[in-house]
């Protein structure tokens, strides 16, 4: 698609200063300079692992910063976000130059050292607690860790492959979220196309391929539709301004990929974006557009009277031109837009360079919000939860919820009842006693959709039940009802977390007297910071130990301590099933993994396939003739993330096929290959046909097929239809 260029990109201290000079906001050019010069005197002639001198990094991590509208400080924390970590510079030093805020924004950027945990996942975790608790204090520090993120990856092919695919993990499971989360989309969809790019590079090449191709006629498409709207507007809606926008690849391949979808169902991969000055503009522009053009039922969204949870504002729309193409339009004014590209950031513009006001309030109330979901996420006693916390409450699949007295709650999906009282007050969750939805009574875990007006019932002497923490999905919620039974329950929690440690042992042939607890578990209490045997006990019984996490680690203490080799006691467990995925293929060597058909050759049971594990996002199941399979594997560049797979003896599913249908073209012909089609009971994803120059014409048939089987019975009668000459397998 070219969107994001492959080519290292690095902008020096003139292109920073070019930046904030074509800036609404006013700088302290002084301090900046003087900054940028600290940088360049510190890191001397340090380099990059490409060889590139040390300080563009800084300047260019500085230039996202400046691009994003931030202040003078953060600009100055930008370019000497290395320089306490990297050099000798000191943090007291940062203080007497540069003042405090721009010393907690250093600190709160600069990396964490190394410390010697078990796991590298641990490490991870406690880096991001300790973001997170930098980040509480001053947003700023997120943005700058974000812009440093997003600079690494912009230059990160000199990199080991490792390194690149652990990167790109992170990003989509803790920066892209918080990115969406703080509504920053220019940084979150720069770091997940580029993130994907290293986590499955086939799928994401099949993706920009598809848009390349089709980029010249979706550009006259998108022409047509600005021309067919200004011409519409032109005499009663002043300053409309239009332009047109790709879905970033990391969309289309969650919808494709993920959901075995084309690109063609997708009706907003492609979309109109129109841009003007009032409110009130917006929805006479929508008026326009659904006069002009045939609205889908149920496509409409206005998120201008609902925002999202990030602030974002716009309308919604997806119609149908006269040729039947579906495409989305967003209409928005031009604060609405800005908000929507920057999100937290905008903050920082309109402070500075508008005064403040109702907009200023508005952000400022949503960085409150997002600092009190910090605080939820910094709860999680087990420190590998953090991430997990981060994925479900600053996601981007969000649903709306009414209260009774009308006001708006935004939850992520999945959400339940109980997740929704304890947004409401704490106390209002451990009093909650039921709920109601549109009316009626629903179970506990009932999964709370857009819409919906939820009551909660509730009842002065109740208390929350510990099972509820299995069934709510917001990390708020989860911790509350932890604390709750953390300080209400401490002699119940001791006693039967000890029941269940003891438990635990027995099953994995731990054998120790009572004396022998304490010093065994020494270690492991000093490391999850509990001073004493009933502290430790207590958490296992409330939740904030995790038995499942720590009972590898005690196996295997106790061998080395007793030198015995455990013989684990037989507990019943549930029939081991074959590795089977959904899909109906078992792939040789791996357990319980995503499978996903990917749409360059669309393989159907019968042929023969092979497997390409992807970096985070599963098995990609291609044709062994496939043009993007290697002819020779053992000479490819990673030969090992290719893999044996294979059929089920009975798929039970339809699998995507496209015929190419070469004919004398006639009237009639597309009719009676549908005839044909319906016949045979053949469900049709899309029929269409174009004629050639020399009397035939090419009919193209996207169809549902059982198998190669049965492809092939679909060719033999489709094959009886007069004037038929080839018919081919895409």
């Amino acid at each position: 698609m070219g969107k994001y260029s492959n080519v290292a990109h690095y902008q020096d201290f003139s292109e920073l200063k070019n930046i904030l000079e074509r800036s609404e906001n006013s700088y302290d050019m002084e301090k900046i300079t003087k900054a940028y010069k600290l940088a360049e005197e510190s890191h001397g002639d340090q380099r990059r692992v490409s060889g590139i001198p040390y300080i563009l990094h800084p300047t260019s991590v500085a230039c996202i910063v400046a691009e994003l509208g931030m202040d003078t400080d953060s600009i100055c924390g930008a370019l000497l976000h290395d320089v306490v970590e990297d050099t000798p510079v000191m943090l007291d030093e940062i203080t007497k130059q540069f003042g405090s805020d721009v010393a907690k924004l250093i600190d709160g950027v600069t990396k964490i050292s190394k410390i010697p945990y078990s796991t590298r996942e641990q490490q991870q975790a406690e880096n991001i607690r300790k973001m997170l608790i930098a980040m509480a204090d001053d947003i700023r520090v997120i943005i700058i860790k974000l812009a440093d993120r997003l600079h690494n990856m912009r230059t990160m092919d000199c990199m080991p492959e490792q390194k690149r695919r652990d990167k790109s993990l992170e990003n989509m499971q803790v920066f892209a979220p918080i990115a969406h989360r703080l509504g920053i989309k220019t940084i979150k969809d720069e770091l997940e196309d580029r993130s994907l790019q290293y986590l499955d590079p086939v799928g994401y090449k099949e993706i920009e391929d598809a848009l390349l191709m089709n980029e010249e006629g979706r550009d006259r498409f998108i022409e047509s539709i600005k021309k067919q709207i200004l011409e519409k507007t032109e005499n009663t809606i002043k300053n409309v301004y239009i332009s047109g926008r790709v879905k970033s690849i990391n969309s289309i391949y969650r919808k494709t990929f993920m959901q075995g979808r084309t690109i063609d169902q997708i009706f907003d991969v492609f979309a109109v974006r129109v841009i003007v000055d009032t409110v009130p503009d917006c929805y006479n522009v929508l008026g326009v557009v659904h006069d002009i053009f045939k609205p889908i039922p149920n496509r409409f969204k206005d998120y201008i009277s609902m925002p999202k949870p990030n602030m974002y504002q716009s309308l919604h729309t997806t119609v149908l031109d006269n040729k039947a193409i579906p495409f989305e339009v967003q209409i928005r004014t031009w604060e609405m837009h800005y908000t929507a590209e920057y999100g937290i950031a905008a903050h920082w513009k309109y402070k500075l360079g508008m005064g403040g006001g109702k907009k200023g309030d508005r952000l400022q109330e949503n960085i409150d919000k997002v600092k009190s979901m910090i605080l939820d996420q910094l709860q999680a006693e087990d420190a590998t939860d953090i991430a997990k916390n981060i994925r479900n409450d600053f996601e981007e699949n969000d649903v709306y919820v009414f209260t009774p007295k009308g006001d708006v709650i935004n939850l992520p999906r999945g959400s339940t009842p109980v997740d929704l009282a304890y947004i409401i007050h704490t106390q209002v969750g451990h009093r909650m006693v039921g709920a109601k939805v549109n009316g009626k009574i629903v179970p506990i875990d009932y999964k709370l959709k857009t819409g919906e007006i939820c009551e909660i019932i509730t009842q002065k002497e109740e208390h929350p039940n510990k099972s509820w923490i299995d069934i709510c999905k917001t990390a708020s919620a989860k911790s509350k009802i932890r604390q709750w039974y953390k300080n209400e329950k401490r002699d119940e929690n001791i006693v039967e977390g000890k029941q269940m440690l003891e438990r635990e042992f027995k099953r994995h042939g731990i054998n120790l007297t009572e004396e022998e607890y304490p010093e065994f578990l020494k270690k492991i209490m000093v490391k999850k910071q509990y001073n004493t045997l009933d502290d430790f006990y207590a958490a296992i019984g409330y939740g904030g130990v995790q038995l499942w996490k720590i009972i590898p680690r005690l196996k295997e203490e106790y061998q080395k301590t007793y030198a015995v080799d455990i013989e684990e006691i037989s507990v019943p467990q549930a029939p081991v099933k074959r590795n089977k995925a959904t899909s109906g293929v078992v792939i040789e060597g791996a357990d319980d993994v995503l499978v996903k058909f990917s749409n360059c050759c669309n393989p159907l049971p019968g042929d023969d396939i092979i497997g390409y594990i992807t970096r985070g996002y599963g098995v990609s199941i291609h044709k062994r003739n496939c043009t993007n399979v290697p002819k020779d594997i053992s000479k490819c560049e990673e030969p090992e993330r290719w893999v044996s797979c294979y059929w089920e003896d009975e798929v039970g599913e339809a699998f995507r096929s496209t015929l190419q249908i070469t004919a004398t073209d006639r009237t009639g012909l597309l009719a009676d290959v549908t005839i044909k089609l319906s016949n045979m009971h053949i469900f049709i994803h899309s029929l269409n046909s174009r004629e050639l120059k020399d009397g035939k014409a090419v009919v193209t048939a996207t169809i549902d097929v059982m198998g190669r089987n049965h492809l092939r019975g679909v060719i033999s009668k489709l094959s009886d239809i007069n004037g038929i000459e080839e018919i081919k397998r895409l």
